[in-house]
């Protein structure tokens, strides 16, 4: 199975279909995946296959490896669009995340004040006020939102803990639209959520939301489950349309 797991703290830069080009800010182990999600789609493969040895990096160490990037980039390029919280699990799992937020932020203003700082979360560690206040503070706050159907949300997100999908509705409009809801489309074996059994409902709960942005996009790299296919850009289009159509700007990515 090939699956991608990301150097930690810092890596890349790569080129990202949304953001174009990201530094990427690992909050996680170096040699394994921690998230509160099990996706079936995760490019970094399911969580039992990457069981991390290594610990968490701490403030210091994020801080100390993101100014040492960030010169090296003033001195040698590329530009950064964006420094993007993502890597081998959920960032906000991290303890100190809310003052690993702040050191991104100076630090971004010291070097690079036109690039964004981005968080891309699933959404289950919101309900935590030091994470929403930390989310509120970045320009980015990209959280998922695959569906509203919780049988879907089993078998395809698999939640490791308890997950209310009507309590996340809840906290994503706590935050009063400095928000980017991004969803997940494809198609699979008992995990196809294109079909308005699916959309429809999801398309209410945005509706109720009232972010800044949506997000749409259909899978882009292997998945641990190899039964999944792509969203046709038909498919995307016509729902980004619905979107848009609810008066709420919306990016597909194919």
């Amino acid at each position: 199975m090939s699956t991608i797991i990301y150097p930690s703290p810092i890596f890349g830069p790569i080129h990202s279909r949304r953001l174009g080009t990201s530094l990427g800010i690992n909050l996680l182990p170096a040699d394994g995946k921690v998230c509160t999600f099990d996706c079936i789609y995760c490019e970094c493969g399911f969580n039992a296959d990457h069981r991390p040895h290594l610990p968490m990096p701490h403030r210091q160490q994020v801080a100390e490896a993101l100014e040492a990037k960030l010169q090296d980039m003033q001195q040698n390029g590329p530009t950064p669009d964006v420094l993007t919280f993502a890597g081998n699990g959920e960032p906000t799992a991290n303890p100190e995340f809310p003052e690993i937020i702040d050191d991104t932020l100076r630090l971004r203003d010291k070097y690079f004040p036109q690039a964004k700082v981005s968080v891309l979360s699933n959404s289950t560690m919101i309900h935590r006020q030091a994470v929403h206040d930390a989310l509120m503070r970045v320009d980015n706050n990209i959280m998922k939102l695959d569906t509203v159907d919780p049988i879907y949300i089993n078998k395809v997100d698999r939640p490791t803990g308890h997950y209310d999908v009507q309590q996340i509705i809840e906290d994503l409009k706590r935050f009063n639209g400095h928000v980017i809801i991004q969803t997940m489309f494809m198609h699979g074996d008992h995990s196809d959520n294109t079909s308005e059994e699916y959309v429809g409902p999801w398309l209410e709960a945005v509706k109720a939301i009232a972010p800044r942005q949506v997000m749409i996009y259909t899978i882009d790299r292997e998945t641990p489950d190899k039964l999944l296919q792509k969203a046709t850009h038909e498919e995307l289009d016509a729902i980004r349309d619905r979107v848009i159509a609810a008066g709420i700007p919306c990016q597909a990515s194919y």
